[in-house]
């Protein structure tokens, strides 16, 4: 039997027009779902990137 290899996880820095693109959603209070695919990042990250800027997100704060 083979081993399997473990893919290695590229992580995606936040851009400042992420950054800006994410604000604007939660103004307009996008779920994050919709966001997520979007922006084609998953929804854990979004959240926690949105915990760290003080911003709500998702259409039920």
């Amino acid at each position: 039997m083979a081993k399997a290899t473990k893919k290695k996880l590229a992580r995606k820095p936040y851009t400042s027009a992420d950054i800006k693109a994410l604000k604007q959603h939660s103004k307009a209070r996008t779920p994050v779902s919709k966001i997520s695919k979007q922006m084609k990042r998953s929804v854990g990250s979004l959240r926690q990137k949105a915990l760290k800027l003080g911003i709500g997100l998702g259409h039920q704060r």
